[in-house]
């Protein structure tokens, strides 16, 4: 068996050489004076957007299962307000089902081309009705039609009986409108903190903490 072949940490060297690149990315020292997380956020997903080369808004999803362990799993932002980070999958799921049964999450962004992430942690809320039927309504007709089809998290024989499913709910709603499966909603992650880390230069890395005090923020820099 091969053993993996884990990076060495970088030399001094190496980290002179990414200096200047890493303080134009992460050097403007302006971040500490926010008031708020949510506007921070979204400035950095804009710039994030601009420099991923895929889903800037992939972010790791950590729930608790009914023993008390873990999981996570990458899922999409799909919207972020001053009301918390929204997401949408099936409410079957194994996500879904842990949420329901403790409905509170963690949350991961982490931008490798910035050399960038954000932790949040807080309660979990459905959505209404009406957004998450406005979002459904947004995807591809695919999309929709594989959310009738798959019967998420469940035992699958064999990748022919996804297809056969496809096939079948594609018959069913050929020529008219795929609607909202009723297990298919959204989520809301209400913050009651959030986190921003951004890399420096010898592991002497920025975090700022942002914590919920009543309707306003409390704000603190942590040491690396």
């Amino acid at each position: 068996m091969t053993a993996a072949v884990i990076p060495s940490s970088p030399t001094r060297e190496e980290y002179a050489a990414d200096y200047a690149a890493a303080l134009a990315a992460n050097g403007d020292e302006s971040v500490f004076n926010r008031e708020e997380p949510v506007g921070l956020f979204v400035d950095w997903l804009a710039d994030a957007r601009g420099t991923e080369p895929n889903d800037a808004n992939a972010m790791a999803l950590a729930t608790v299962d009914a023993d008390g362990l873990p999981d996570c799993r990458m899922v999409l932002l799909k919207d972020v307000d001053p009301r918390g980070f929204t997401f949408y999958s099936n409410s079957e799921s194994a996500k879904g089902e842990q949420l329901t049964a403790r409905p509170a999450a963690a949350l991961l962004f982490h931008w490798k081309t910035l050399r960038r992430q954000v932790r949040v942690r807080g309660a979990v809320e459905p959505v209404s009705a009406a957004e998450a039927d406005a979002y459904f309504a947004s995807r591809a007709r695919e999309s929709r039609i594989g959310a009738w089809a798959s019967d998420q998290s469940r035992p699958l024989s064999d990748r022919a009986d996804l297809e056969a499913a496809v096939a079948r709910e594609t018959a069913r709603f050929d020529g008219d409108e795929v609607p909202r499966p009723a297990r298919w909603i959204g989520w809301r992650l209400v913050p009651d903190a959030v986190e921003f880390w951004r890399d420096r230069p010898f592991r002497l890395h920025d975090r700022l903490r942002f914590e919920r005090d009543g309707q306003a923020w409390t704000r603190t820099r942590l040491w690396p």
